[in-house]
């Protein structure tokens, strides 16, 4: 089944006819923080579309715009001594965690003052301090490694939990079942969580998989709990986080969960609009479900919110995103001479001197 938050309704087009639910019993300032977080998300990335167009973002880069309420909903019902890891399509599980805008924008325009010093950019976002153990640009190659912090995490004897967000092309990959498998059988506490955008690529999803619903790809599985919920309901998806999260601590099980939502931008910023595999009517029935507008009329609705205090809202991050890139427009490149740093460990003497052998051999 499909999981909404207690007391929506499923309007024929299959968009959300919200009534007013109990908010999983979080506070007003709580709500207002979820929402904070969403709109930030929004706003960051639309500055980094528009300054990517100017020449100062390079190479891919990929927005996570009308996803928000997958991010938001999932990471804000972790402790912060819990593991994130996801894809390439980054920036918005980063900011959510608590990864300055600074950060994030300058690693885009692959500064130094960036989160991975400017090396990584658009895909590979990561903090130790925050346990984001990063995006990862090859298609499903991070779903291994959250099974190692699973894994580690059960050997340790911890009460955490990794969360692993994915896209849906990774599902018909042997890397996804290997994953799965490994998880089930060793009963570790990750929670694998699939944002089906309906596309991968520029291809739909249901051209290429041979299940209509993805969440049963996880039924193979004794231990694993698949799920899917609507991915553009940021109450629904913390509600089945939060029970993945759960069963991962105290049960020491994995659970796969779908999250049904949307793109509003292309693939990459390489096909910044649809492109000619959506059709605009598709991509605004969609926009009609908006989440986050969903969700601020839901706040409105309950009183805990004004109209007012969403603008203020809304303009407060536009400003904080506006000298995020004024941030990273002044911070320096790299320097040319540290080009070779971070390809090996500067703990052990054979690896400083693999790396100067390296150097000397290219320099």
């Amino acid at each position: 089944m499909t999981v909404k938050s207690e007391e929506f309704l499923t309007s024929p087009t299959g968009n959300q006819e919200r009534a007013t639910p109990d908010f999983l019993g979080l506070s007003t300032e709580e709500c207002i923080e979820v929402l904070r977080l969403m709109i930030v998300s929004r706003r960051f990335e639309e500055k980094a579309a528009e300054v990517y167009q100017t020449g100062k973002i390079g190479g891919f880069c990929h927005l996570y715009t009308g996803q928000e309420a997958v991010a938001v909903g999932a990471i804000t019902a972790l402790r912060p001594d819990d593991y994130v890891i996801t894809a390439y399509r980054d920036h918005a599980q980063a900011l959510v965690r608590g990864m300055s805008p600074n950060a994030v924008m300058a690693e885009l325009y692959g500064r130094v003052d960036g989160c991975s010093k400017g090396y990584g950019g658009s895909m590979h976002m990561f903090d130790k301090s925050l346990n984001f153990m990063g995006g990862h640009g090859i298609v499903g190659s991070h779903l291994p490694l959250a099974v190692g912090v699973g894994y580690t995490i059960r050997y340790q004897g911890e009460e955490q939990v990794c969360l692993c967000f994915f896209g849906d092309s990774v599902v018909n990959i042997g890397a996804f079942h290997e994953s799965m498998n490994m998880a089930a059988r060793w009963k570790l506490p990750v929670v694998f969580l699939l944002e089906n955008n309906q596309y991968g690529m520029g291809t739909d999803v249901q051209r290429v998989a041979a299940v209509k619903e993805l969440k049963d790809r996880g039924l193979a599985y004794d231990g694993l709990t698949s799920i899917d919920v609507d991915g553009m309901d940021v109450l629904a998806v913390r509600q089945v986080v939060e029970e993945a999260i759960d069963r991962g601590r105290t049960e020491k099980l994995p659970t796969f969960i779908e999250a049904k939502c949307f793109r509003y931008m292309g693939h990459s910023m390489a096909d910044p609009s649809h492109g000619t595999y959506r059709t605009k009517e598709e991509v605004e029935k969609w926009r009609s479900d908006d989440p986050i507008l969903g969700f601020s009329q839901l706040m409105i609705d309950a009183g805990r919110l004004t109209e007012e205090e969403y603008d203020e809202i809304d303009q407060e991050m536009i400003t904080v995103c506006e000298a995020a890139a004024e941030f990273a427009d002044n911070s320096p490149f790299p320097d040319h001479d540290t080009i070779y740093q971070y390809i090996y460990s500067d703990r052990y003497p054979d690896d400083l001197r693999r790396r100067d052998a390296w150097r000397k051999e290219f320099s």
